[in-house]
Protein backbone atom coordinates (compact mmCIF):
# COMPACT_ATOMS: atom_id res chain seq x y z
CA UNK A 1 0.00 0.00 0.00
CA UNK A 2 1.16 3.52 -0.79
CA UNK A 3 0.92 6.35 1.73
CA UNK A 4 0.61 9.59 -0.20
CA UNK A 5 0.54 13.36 0.22
CA UNK A 6 -1.62 15.59 -2.01
CA UNK A 7 -0.62 19.26 -2.32
CA UNK A 8 -2.77 21.92 -3.99
CA UNK A 9 -3.57 25.49 -2.93
CA UNK A 10 -7.07 25.31 -4.46
CA UNK A 11 -9.38 23.50 -2.05
CA UNK A 12 -11.81 22.08 -4.68
CA UNK A 13 -8.87 20.65 -6.64
CA UNK A 14 -7.30 19.24 -3.49
CA UNK A 15 -10.58 17.67 -2.38
CA UNK A 16 -11.08 16.08 -5.81
CA UNK A 17 -7.53 14.70 -5.84
CA UNK A 18 -7.95 13.18 -2.37
CA UNK A 19 -11.30 11.71 -3.41
CA UNK A 20 -9.82 10.06 -6.51
CA UNK A 21 -6.82 8.78 -4.56
CA UNK A 22 -9.13 7.13 -2.02
CA UNK A 23 -10.71 5.18 -4.87
CA UNK A 24 -7.37 3.54 -5.70
CA UNK A 25 -6.97 0.07 -4.19
CA UNK A 26 -3.21 0.43 -3.74
CA UNK A 27 -3.41 3.73 -1.82
CA UNK A 28 -3.37 3.60 1.97
CA UNK A 29 -3.07 6.71 4.16
CA UNK A 30 -3.69 10.03 2.41
CA UNK A 31 -2.55 13.42 3.70
CA UNK A 32 -3.49 16.81 2.27
CA UNK A 33 -1.68 20.17 2.28
CA UNK A 34 -2.66 23.53 0.80
CA UNK A 35 0.89 24.82 0.25
CA UNK A 36 4.49 23.68 0.14
CA UNK A 37 5.34 24.95 3.63
CA UNK A 38 2.52 22.93 5.17
CA UNK A 39 3.62 19.92 3.13
CA UNK A 40 7.21 20.15 4.41
CA UNK A 41 5.99 20.57 7.98
CA UNK A 42 3.87 17.45 7.63
CA UNK A 43 6.75 15.49 6.08
CA UNK A 44 8.84 16.14 9.18
CA UNK A 45 6.56 13.82 11.14
CA UNK A 46 5.03 11.63 8.42
CA UNK A 47 6.73 9.40 5.89
CA UNK A 48 5.01 8.98 2.52
CA UNK A 49 5.79 6.97 -0.59
CA UNK A 50 4.51 9.53 -3.10
CA UNK A 51 3.59 13.21 -3.38
CA UNK A 52 1.00 14.48 -5.85
CA UNK A 53 1.39 18.21 -6.26
CA UNK A 54 0.27 21.22 -8.22
CA UNK A 55 2.85 23.52 -9.82
CA UNK A 56 1.48 27.05 -9.37
CA UNK A 57 1.23 27.66 -5.63
CA UNK A 58 1.98 30.68 -3.42
CA UNK A 59 5.40 30.76 -1.81
CA UNK A 60 7.36 27.72 -2.91
CA UNK A 61 5.85 26.38 -6.13
CA UNK A 62 5.52 22.72 -6.99
CA UNK A 63 8.79 22.53 -8.93
CA UNK A 64 10.72 24.09 -6.05
CA UNK A 65 9.09 21.72 -3.59
CA UNK A 66 9.98 18.76 -5.80
CA UNK A 67 13.60 19.93 -5.80
CA UNK A 68 13.64 19.91 -2.00
CA UNK A 69 12.00 16.47 -1.87
CA UNK A 70 14.69 15.09 -4.16
CA UNK A 71 17.28 15.87 -1.46
CA UNK A 72 15.55 13.72 1.16
CA UNK A 73 17.48 10.68 2.35
CA UNK A 74 14.62 8.57 0.97
CA UNK A 75 12.81 10.83 -1.51
CA UNK A 76 9.15 10.10 -2.24
CA UNK A 77 7.97 9.60 -5.81
CA UNK A 78 6.65 12.86 -7.27
CA UNK A 79 3.66 13.20 -9.59
CA UNK A 80 2.62 16.63 -10.83
CA UNK A 81 -1.10 17.35 -11.17
CA UNK A 82 -1.52 20.66 -12.97
CA UNK A 83 -3.59 22.63 -15.46
CA UNK A 84 -0.44 23.74 -17.30
CA UNK A 85 0.97 21.59 -20.09
CA UNK A 86 4.16 23.63 -20.64
CA UNK A 87 6.22 22.56 -17.60
CA UNK A 88 6.53 18.84 -18.26
CA UNK A 89 10.18 19.06 -19.34
CA UNK A 90 11.07 20.87 -16.09
CA UNK A 91 9.08 18.32 -14.11
CA UNK A 92 10.80 15.29 -15.61
CA UNK A 93 14.20 16.99 -15.24
CA UNK A 94 13.45 16.87 -11.50
CA UNK A 95 12.80 13.14 -11.68
CA UNK A 96 8.99 13.22 -11.64
CA UNK A 97 7.35 9.83 -12.11
CA UNK A 98 4.40 11.31 -14.01
CA UNK A 99 2.76 14.55 -15.16
CA UNK A 100 -1.05 14.68 -15.03
CA UNK A 101 -3.21 17.38 -16.52
CA UNK A 102 -6.37 18.72 -14.92
CA UNK A 103 -9.20 17.86 -15.04
CA UNK A 104 -7.88 14.62 -13.61
CA UNK A 105 -9.27 11.32 -14.86
CA UNK A 106 -9.48 8.30 -12.59
CA UNK A 107 -7.98 5.90 -15.12
CA UNK A 108 -5.04 8.25 -15.74
CA UNK A 109 -4.43 8.48 -11.99
CA UNK A 110 -4.49 4.68 -11.76
CA UNK A 111 -1.77 4.57 -14.42
CA UNK A 112 0.39 6.87 -12.29
CA UNK A 113 -0.11 4.65 -9.26
CA UNK A 114 1.11 1.68 -11.31
CA UNK A 115 4.16 3.66 -12.37
CA UNK A 116 4.96 4.52 -8.76
CA UNK A 117 4.68 0.88 -7.75
CA UNK A 118 6.93 -0.17 -10.63
CA UNK A 119 9.48 2.49 -9.67
CA UNK A 120 9.55 1.28 -6.07
CA UNK A 121 10.18 -2.30 -7.20
CA UNK A 122 13.20 -1.30 -9.30
CA UNK A 123 14.64 1.52 -7.18
CA UNK A 124 18.11 0.93 -5.69
CA UNK A 125 18.54 1.07 -1.94
CA UNK A 126 19.18 4.65 -0.78
CA UNK A 127 22.68 5.57 0.31
CA UNK A 128 22.04 7.23 3.66
CA UNK A 129 25.78 7.70 4.20
CA UNK A 130 26.27 9.88 1.12
CA UNK A 131 27.64 13.29 2.10
CA UNK A 132 25.65 16.14 0.60
CA UNK A 133 27.53 19.13 -0.76
CA UNK A 134 26.16 22.66 -0.92
CA UNK A 135 27.37 25.31 -3.41
CA UNK A 136 28.30 28.61 -1.73
CA UNK A 137 29.63 31.87 -3.16
CA UNK A 138 33.07 32.73 -1.83
CA UNK A 139 35.17 35.58 -3.22
CA UNK A 140 33.20 35.65 -6.46
CA UNK A 141 33.64 31.91 -7.01
CA UNK A 142 31.41 28.96 -6.22
CA UNK A 143 32.76 26.58 -3.58
CA UNK A 144 31.28 23.25 -2.53
CA UNK A 145 30.79 22.81 1.22
CA UNK A 146 30.30 19.28 2.56
CA UNK A 147 27.47 18.72 5.01
CA UNK A 148 29.87 16.70 7.18
CA UNK A 149 31.94 19.85 7.76
CA UNK A 150 28.99 21.77 9.24
CA UNK A 151 28.80 22.03 13.02
CA UNK A 152 25.73 24.22 13.34
CA UNK A 153 23.44 26.35 11.22
CA UNK A 154 21.99 29.75 12.05
CA UNK A 155 18.80 31.19 10.54
CA UNK A 156 19.14 34.55 8.79
CA UNK A 157 15.77 35.44 7.29
CA UNK A 158 15.29 33.41 4.12
CA UNK A 159 18.97 32.48 4.30
CA UNK A 160 20.98 30.19 6.55
CA UNK A 161 24.54 30.62 7.79
CA UNK A 162 26.55 27.39 7.80
CA UNK A 163 29.20 27.31 10.52
CA UNK A 164 31.81 24.85 9.27
CA UNK A 165 35.28 23.62 10.25
CA UNK A 166 36.89 26.34 8.13
CA UNK A 167 34.51 29.28 8.55
CA UNK A 168 30.92 30.38 7.95
CA UNK A 169 28.97 30.63 4.71
CA UNK A 170 25.65 32.29 3.92
CA UNK A 171 23.38 30.26 1.64
CA UNK A 172 19.94 31.00 0.29
CA UNK A 173 18.27 28.02 1.92
CA UNK A 174 15.73 28.42 4.76
CA UNK A 175 16.68 26.72 8.02
CA UNK A 176 13.44 24.71 7.90
CA UNK A 177 14.52 23.21 4.56
CA UNK A 178 17.87 22.12 5.95
CA UNK A 179 16.15 20.69 9.01
CA UNK A 180 14.03 18.46 6.76
CA UNK A 181 16.88 17.49 4.45
CA UNK A 182 19.36 16.72 7.23
CA UNK A 183 17.14 15.10 9.86
CA UNK A 184 18.48 11.64 8.92
CA UNK A 185 22.08 12.85 8.79
CA UNK A 186 22.57 13.64 12.47
CA UNK A 187 21.23 17.20 12.74
CA UNK A 188 18.51 18.43 15.10
CA UNK A 189 16.69 21.71 15.71
CA UNK A 190 17.34 23.24 19.14
CA UNK A 191 15.77 26.64 18.56
CA UNK A 192 13.83 28.38 15.82
CA UNK A 193 17.14 29.97 14.82
CA UNK A 194 19.55 27.04 15.26
CA UNK A 195 20.19 23.59 13.84
CA UNK A 196 23.09 21.58 15.29
CA UNK A 197 25.15 18.50 14.48
CA UNK A 198 24.27 15.95 17.16
CA UNK A 199 27.78 14.46 17.25
CA UNK A 200 29.21 17.79 18.47
CA UNK A 201 26.83 18.11 21.44
CA UNK A 202 28.72 17.71 24.71
CA UNK A 203 25.97 18.71 27.12
CA UNK A 204 23.42 21.26 28.22
CA UNK A 205 23.40 23.69 31.10
CA UNK A 206 21.08 26.20 32.70
CA UNK A 207 21.61 29.89 32.05
CA UNK A 208 19.22 32.11 33.97
CA UNK A 209 15.74 30.73 33.36
CA UNK A 210 16.70 28.90 30.17
CA UNK A 211 19.02 26.29 28.75
CA UNK A 212 21.93 26.32 26.34
CA UNK A 213 23.33 23.40 24.37
CA UNK A 214 27.12 23.05 24.38
CA UNK A 215 28.95 22.12 21.17
CA UNK A 216 32.63 21.18 21.10
CA UNK A 217 35.08 22.81 18.73
CA UNK A 218 34.77 21.82 15.08
CA UNK A 219 38.04 22.26 13.20
CA UNK A 220 38.89 25.98 13.21
CA UNK A 221 35.43 26.76 14.58
CA UNK A 222 35.56 27.19 18.38
CA UNK A 223 33.30 25.58 20.95
CA UNK A 224 29.98 27.36 21.22
CA UNK A 225 26.86 27.50 23.38
CA UNK A 226 23.50 28.04 21.71
CA UNK A 227 20.12 28.78 23.30
CA UNK A 228 17.53 26.02 23.51
CA UNK A 229 13.89 27.01 23.05
CA UNK A 230 11.30 25.62 25.43
CA UNK A 231 9.59 23.60 22.70
CA UNK A 232 12.86 21.83 21.86
CA UNK A 233 14.05 21.21 25.43
CA UNK A 234 12.85 17.62 25.69
CA UNK A 235 14.37 16.65 22.33
CA UNK A 236 17.71 18.20 23.26
CA UNK A 237 17.79 16.40 26.61
CA UNK A 238 17.11 13.13 24.79
CA UNK A 239 20.29 13.69 22.76
CA UNK A 240 22.33 13.05 25.89
CA UNK A 241 20.82 9.62 26.58
CA UNK A 242 20.68 8.06 23.10
CA UNK A 243 23.48 6.86 20.81
CA UNK A 244 25.06 9.57 18.69
CA UNK A 245 24.88 9.53 14.91
CA UNK A 246 28.31 9.22 13.30
CA UNK A 247 28.61 11.25 10.10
Amino acid sequence: MLDVLAVDDEKPALDELVFLLRAQDCVGEIHGASDATTALRLLRVKSVHAVFLDINMPGLDGLELAGILSEFATPPAVVFVTAHDDRAVDAFDLGAVDYLLKPLREERLAQSIRRILATRQTAPAPDNDADEVIPVELGGATTLVARSSVGWVEADGDYARLHTRSGSHLVRIPLSTLETRWENAGFTRVHRSYLVAVELVTGIRSVGTGLVVCLRANGDSPAVELPVSRRHTRAVKNLLIRPRHVR
